[in-house]
């Protein structure tokens, strides 16, 4: 249950990884240290989806002491097999073991979390089950493709005081904190705007190497691949060779919104971050945006949406071909990022950089009164410490919510071709039309497996 055709990173890299990077334990060091911990000091953990993020996830978490893994799951045989053999290998030990039924997991009594890097799909049904059975949860963005699913989610996850750390791993960057630390206290003048935007559809066909828009051919599903479970709650459909692959699960609107969801969720998390916002979203939206007329994915290719506030504040949430022209004629390039703009100045960051109207905006040290974002050691680390501390992570489940919804509604304003007002205290589409009626049922999916 993962976005990528293999097991991207290969065993060999995958073992240089960890033992590479752990600059003061070798790998049965780091084993002796992990056993050493006392169990409340320590989270077992499972994961779920082995392919290139599970994997990165997996690199990043298995660093920190805190940490001991217990069992990895996916659809594809060989990648779990083979996750659980190296991370046995990088234990000395033979702790790790492989499923291909997630419930098994949930079943175990010695897991306490779970890292959920599946298709998008699969997210939420998953962490439902998972919070069900008490577990607490790292969940990749976004939440998925129907907030009524992602709705229920809120309401185990509150009951039952489950620990969620979201995917948006930006919110543990210091430059992202920097930015949004500056838009906070004022030191940008009153927020008037933000500039949004992230790679869209038409940046990876070359990444991927696959023809545009996906092949739809249908084509023998591999032997070791359990295609129906990896469907799960998508409707049935013919196996094609571009369909489960990285392409294929960002793009096709049965398994995700597209990157208008799936990479927008990071730019959209910092513009709510940085104005004190994760409380509520945008009222009113609209915009164009263009879906693919041929072809398999059919998830929104490229999309200018206007996205405004209770306050007046506006987002320019764009796909990167949009966005290149505007953001170049005031910083320099990159495929991503967000721009607080104030009365007073503007700061801009990305995962490269952070730029401002005036480079000494950068130099100012915030003072004692003014407010301090969580300064985290790192996303995973952040989780963790919160698992063992019963303390809401740095992106927790509500914050998630709230930006997803910017994305869902952005969405549906594209494909009905028209503005949509949003109650983001009742959560509900304003209007009694027919229009807002079509608008507010696709607020949901029909799931093959059930949703309860």
């Amino acid at each position: 249950m993962d976005k990528n055709s293999a097991f991207s990173f290969g065993r060999r890299n995958f073992l240089k990884g960890i033992v590479g990077s752990s600059v003061f334990l070798s790998a049965p060091g780091l084993h002796f240290a992990i056993s050493a911990t006392p169990p409340s000091k320590r989270v077992n953990l499972a994961l779920i989806g082995c392919g290139g993020r599970g994997v990165s996830l997996v690199q990043e978490f298995v660093h920190h002491e805190e940490a001991q893994f217990l069992a990895v799951c996916d659809c594809f045989k060989d990648r779990r097999e083979n996750l659980a053999n190296d991370l046995n290998t990088f234990y000395a030990s033979d702790v790790v073991k492989a499923y291909a039924d997630y419930q098994e997991i949930l079943e175990r009594q010695d897991i306490d979390a779970v890292i959920i890097a599946t298709p998008d799909h699969w997210h939420v049904p998953i962490a439902l089950d998972a919070a069900r059975q008490g577990k607490d949860m790292y969940v990749e963005k976004p939440l998925g493709v129907s907030m009524q699913w992602a709705w229920k989610l809120r309401k185990i996850i509150d009951q039952r005081g489950i620990i969620f750390q979201y995917g948006t791993q930006q919110r543990s960057m210091p430059n992202f904190r920097k930015a949004c630390e500056l838009a906070r206290n004022g030191y940008l003048g009153e927020i008037e705007r933000i500039d949004a935007w992230c790679p869209d559809m038409g940046s990876q066909y070359q990444l991927f190497h696959v023809p545009q828009y996906g092949c739809t051919r249908p084509a023998p599903i591999p032997e070791s691949f359990d295609y129906l479970t990896w469907l799960g709650p998508a409707p049935i459909k013919p196996y094609t060779v571009d369909r489960c692959t990285s392409c294929g699960t960002y793009h096709g609107y049965d398994y995700a919104l597209g990157f208008i969801a799936g990479w927008g969720s990071h730019p959209l998390d910092i513009a709510q971050w940085g104005i004190d916002m994760d409380h509520t979203s945008p009222v009113r939206y609209e915009g164009v945006g263009s879906i693919p007329e041929k072809g398999l994915y059919d998830s929104i290719d490229s999309w200018d949406m206007e996205c405004t506030y209770s306050t007046g504040v506006k987002i320019h949430f764009m796909g990167h071909r949009v966005a290149e022209s505007l953001v170049t004629s005031y910083r320099p390039w990159i495929d991503h990022g967000t721009t607080f703009f104030g009365d007073e100045g503007w700061v801009s960051v990305d995962r490269a950089d952070i730029h401002a109207s005036n480079p000494g905006l950068l130099e100012i040290n915030l003072k004692e009164e003014d407010i301090h974002l969580r300064n985290t050691k790192s996303h995973a680390h952040d989780f963790l410490s919160c698992v063992l501390n019963r303390e809401s992570p740095i992106s927790p489940f509500e914050a998630a919510l709230r930006s997803d919804t910017i994305s869902h509604i952005s969405d549906i304003a594209i494909r009905l071709e028209r503005s949509i007002e949003w109650n983001p205290e009742q959560e509900k589409i304003v209007g009694d039309s027919p229009e807002d009626t079509l608008a507010a049922h696709m607020l949901d999916r029909v799931s093959r497996i059930g949703i309860v």
